[in-house]
């Protein structure tokens, strides 16, 4: 691999801030500490900040020469409404938080990029830092956006970074097009007549009802959408009844639908919509359908991709940048492609190893509550966000 000396070298200090961060975790939009921290680095480092955006955002500012070209680099900051099972020196602090996503590391691994750019500033251009909150079921990168990130700091192309359990310490993925899904929420009530479980010709039984809509949910998937496109409708929740000899007033239905296109999540949410509705009826039931959108598919642009292969290729070899298999998991930098070219890429984590002793016993995968992010990666992802900058900048512009 071809990491960058002065990363290398000061890697030891970044993975202390990585530790502290993880053993101070926040959650969505109450990130002060985190941001804090953030902030006080940069100014340490002599990078002018930005903070606000989307409540707890930290945006920092590297520039260097006459250009006014410039390129964002996002790292994520909060953690899981989840308790911590490891024991080690770093572990949560907090009852109930933890950062068990990485996000820690991805914190870092910017940090690490920017304390590096701040020094040796070899390009012409900006390098804009995006500290973004909320990552995980906030949408801080949509209130980022709306509080006008890109207005008050234009760019020309964006790009994220995430930790991948069970990758390859060492190795990249990345591929244009959808990468990551759609996350959406649906919620049904079922409106019956309640009766005597023995006298069930007296009511509306919601439950049967329900059944019948959990299994026809299942043909919009197996009917409706194209084989070739992809799309889950997973029924959760299910709530009714109080009592064993009481047929219940209503029961309610909840859960996800994923998708990698909102052509298929449009279809998805009509055809829902058509056969709860008219099932209901046809049991002479009153259906409430509810369904909230959330985080649009993660969609990497070609040109972007192409770009940040060839970077990553030139760091670890083009064997150890690998196809990016898409997931049914959610993103919210969706948002940022939405408005701005760029490519959300995954960085290699390992199987587990680098855990200390004092882990829990589960496996170190995301949102686990043993998980933990691996150190090592650090001066590799910070290598690459330094060398991605200083190559976007130094090629024409589009």
């Amino acid at each position: 691999m071809k990491l960058i000396d002065s990363i290398v070298g000061q890697a030891a200090g970044i993975a202390a801030i990585r530790r502290d961060i993880h053993a101070h975790p926040e959650l969505c939009f109450e990130e002060v500490r985190t941001a804090d921290l953030v902030a006080a680095k940069l100014t340490e480092w002599g990078i002018p900040i930005h903070r606000g955006l989307g409540t707890t955002g930290v945006v920092g500012i590297v520039k260097n020469g006459t250009s006014d070209r410039a390129i964002g680099l996002r790292a994520d900051i909060d953690a899981l409404p989840m308790q911590e099972f490891n024991t080690f020196a770093h572990a949560s602090r907090h009852q109930g938080k933890m950062h068990a996503c990485g996000h820690d590391g991805h914190t870092a691994m910017l940090l690490a990029a920017a304390q590096h750019l701040a020094k040796n500033r070899h390009f012409d251009g900006t390098v804009y830092l995006i500290f973004q909150p909320a990552e995980e079921g906030g949408g801080g990168a949509r209130e980022m956006i709306k509080d006008g990130l890109f207005e008050q700091f234009p760019m020309e192309a964006v790009f994220g970074m995430h930790n991948w359990p069970g990758l390859p310490v060492g190795s990249f993925a990345v591929s244009e097009g959808p990468v990551m899904a759609s996350s959406n929420e649906f919620k049904i009530t079922i409106r019956g007549k309640g009766s005597h479980a023995a006298l069930p010709h007296m009511g509306t039984d919601p439950v049967p009802i329900a059944c019948q809509m959990v299994q026809a949910f299942q043909t919009v998937i197996s009917r409706n959408k194209k084989p070739v496109d992809a799309g889950v409708i997973s029924v959760t929740m299910v709530h009714a009844g109080e009592a064993t000899n009481v047929v219940p007033d209503s029961c309610e239905l909840q859960g996800t639908v994923r998708t990698f296109t909102l052509e298929v999540l449009d279809l998805i949410e009509q055809r829902m919509q058509a056969i709860a509705q008219n099932i209901c009826a046809a049991f002479d039931a009153q259906c409430e359908f509810e369904f909230v959108r959330n985080y649009p598919p993660t969609v990497n642009h070609p040109a972007e991709t192409a770009f940040a292969r060839e970077v990553m290729a030139g760091i670890v070899g083009a064997g150890n940048v690998r196809v990016q298999e898409p997931t049914m998991g959610a993103e919210d930098f969706a948002y940022m492609l939405q408005a701005r070219p760029g490519a959300y890429c995954f960085i290699g984590n390992g199987d587990g190893a680098h855990r200390d002793i004092g882990h829990g016993g589960g496996p170190c995968t995301i949102h686990n509550p043993s998980y933990d992010f691996n150190d090592e990666l650090i001066p590799l992802g910070a290598s690459y966000w330094v060398q991605l900058a200083e190559q976007w900048l130094a090629r024409p512009a589009a």
